[in-house]
């Protein structure tokens, strides 16, 4: 199933990821932010279990922000 979510508090403006079957994340892509580092984290998760890159992903911040966009996708997973 394709979701689309609304970021708060990164510069990523929204996140578009694919949730199968079997509880896997796919096709994630960011809509804004560091392109590179976003494509990289895309990368990385492709085919995982959705509680592993929760676990992963969760709690992390960028600089002195309380978010980043890995911890927007970990919430973003979370919520569907």
């Amino acid at each position: 199933m394709k979701y689309n979510y609304t970021t708060s508090g990164t510069c990523s403006r929204a996140i578009e990821f694919e949730i199968d079957g079997d509880g896997r994340v796919h096709n994630v892509t960011f809509v804004g932010g560091c392109n590179g580092n976003l494509k990289g984290i895309g990368a990385l998760v492709e085919g995982l279990p959705v509680a592993e890159v929760v676990s992963r992903l969760e709690g992390i911040r960028c600089g002195v922000k309380s978010t980043s966009c890995p911890d927007q996708l970990a919430c973003a997973l979370k919520q569907v």
